[in-house]
């Protein structure tokens, strides 16, 4: 299966499966497209007929990119066959019940009043609460038991607004590296905060032991306080960025994500990033917001189609910034096409529900942060483990190739199947798929790829 398609001035074609790019002229750009619905002499008559003004198109010419596409064909570089579907649901079984990755939902309450907030202002549409040590502490036995020989554990302290347990936080990491020697671990800890609380202790501390910092910002002032107001209404802008410049100037400007949401009053998000950038941070991410439609929030058609030419026009952006010797990071680009994620995750997604859970501060388990609340994806808990073995087999063979439509899809291989969380508050289902998540994905990795196909073009 290939993709192609045009994009700032590149005709590019993707191979699904063999994941190799090809950025091509546009007579062979055609060809490649007849190429296995026709037989050769059709393919001469067709592309001579549509550059019969052109000298340089000549039958010979054609025939020679005709034989160069078969020989991608046979090194499976092209037209490359899915070998891939009949082992999609075996990974998971091989990894067996082990837990890799943990995240602490340290505190269910929040000093802002989003108003898109799909936590329900932290609450997870139950009480307000805060982590005990003891609970946090359990959850860290949890995942050491669980994890088996693997050594790389992974905990996000996540909320709710987890500065408003801070000291909790700061003891359990402790904990953690007071025993992540004897049992021959080691973690890597995130953490994701509004701003509000942000002060010198809790820059040092997250500067010695935080892998990750994703910060809360929307970018211009006017947006940003549109939404992520206190409870009196007030925006936060004002407070939290110049935190946000301390805390990133103290971590060298690296190691952190200002991670923004656009909406239906923002569609035109790349005017937030270039904010972003005049605030002079360089690691960004600007994510769709995921709320139920009819709410003034929600994304309408008109809007996707402006959010699509964002994409475009921040990746051309990107590249001239790059080149001007001032880059940066925007979350969705960061595409490997050498390396990249292992068969393994391309198939088999984000692990949530098996690799990964969330834990609340009572304990309770689920499959991520975005199911805490729905209490029949409760899996069990810290103390007892997963005794919901069903849900955890449903995740389980949750896959790429479990989603019928993504059996087809170009992108799968990028995707992984998507999101379960937004396919299940779309669709009911886990398996669904959320089909405007799906179109600016795709559009996403267009666009990434397409600005790795340039750079490679400008270095020669």
């Amino acid at each position: 299966m290939i993709h192609q398609y045009k994009l700032n001035g590149y005709n590019i074609v993707l191979d699904t499966c063999s994941g190799s790019i090809h950025a091509v002229d546009e007579v062979a750009y055609d060809i490649i497209e007849m190429f296995l619905d026709n037989d050769e002499q059709t393919i001469v008559n067709t592309v001579l007929q549509k550059y019969k003004d052109r000298s340089d198109v000549t039958r010979e010419e054609i025939l020679l990119c005709i034989e160069d596409i078969k020989a991608l064909k046979q090194q499976n570089k092209l037209f490359a066959p899915d070998t891939f579907e009949s082992v999609a649901g075996t990974f998971k079984e091989r990894s067996g019940d082990v837990v890799k990755a943990l995240c602490i939902h340290i505190a269910h309450t929040c000093n802002l009043n989003c108003s898109y907030c799909f936590a329900s202002q932290g609450k997870y549409h139950g009480e307000r609460a805060v982590m005990s040590f003891e609970v946090g502490k359990q959850a860290f036995d949890f995942l050491i038991a669980n994890s088996g020989t693997r050594k790389n554990l992974e905990v996000d302290f996540f909320g709710g607004e987890p500065l408003m347990n801070w000291d909790v936080v700061k003891q359990l990491v402790q904990y953690a590296r007071s025993i992540e020697k004897k049992y021959n671990k080691n973690f890597r800890f995130t953490l994701t905060t509004n701003g509000l609380l942000i002060d010198d202790d809790v820059i040092d501390f997250a500067n010695k032991e935080m892998s990750n910092v994703v910060l809360s910002l929307d970018g211009r002032k006017e947006i940003h306080d549109r939404t992520r107001v206190d409870y009196n209404g007030k925006g936060s802008w004002e407070t939290i960025v110049p935190k946000f410049q301390k805390l990133v100037q103290a971590r060298g400007g690296k190691d952190y994500y200002m991670r923004g949401t656009f909406t239906h009053a923002n569609p035109d998000f790349l005017e937030d990033v270039k904010v972003m950038l005049e605030l002079g941070f360089n690691e960004l991410s600007m994510e769709p917001v995921v709320c139920k439609p009819g709410d003034d929030a929600a994304l309408t058609e008109e809007d996707k189609k402006i959010v699509m030419q964002q994409y475009e026009d921040l990746a051309k952006l990107m590249l001239e910034r790059k080149k001007e010797g001032r880059p940066f990071t925007f979350y969705h680009y960061m595409i490997d096409l050498t390396g990249g994620p292992c068969i393994y995750k391309r198939i088999s997604g984000c692990g949530s529900g098996t690799e990964y859970m969330a834990v609340t501060p009572w304990g309770d388990l689920y499959p991520c942060h975005q199911f805490v609340g729905e209490e029949k994806f409760k899996l069990g808990d810290v103390w007892n483990g997963v005794t919901n073995k069903e849900v955890r087999e449903d995740f389980a063979s949750c896959n790429v190739y479990s989603r019928e439509e993504c059996k087809t899809c170009w992108a799968r291989l990028y995707c992984s199947g998507g999101c379960a969380a937004n396919a299940y508050h779309s669709t009911g289902s886990v398996r669904g798929v959320y089909k405007d998540g799906c179109d600016l994905f795709k559009k996403r990795v267009e666009c990434a790829i397409m600005m790795k196909v340039a750079e490679e073009t400008q270095n020669g």
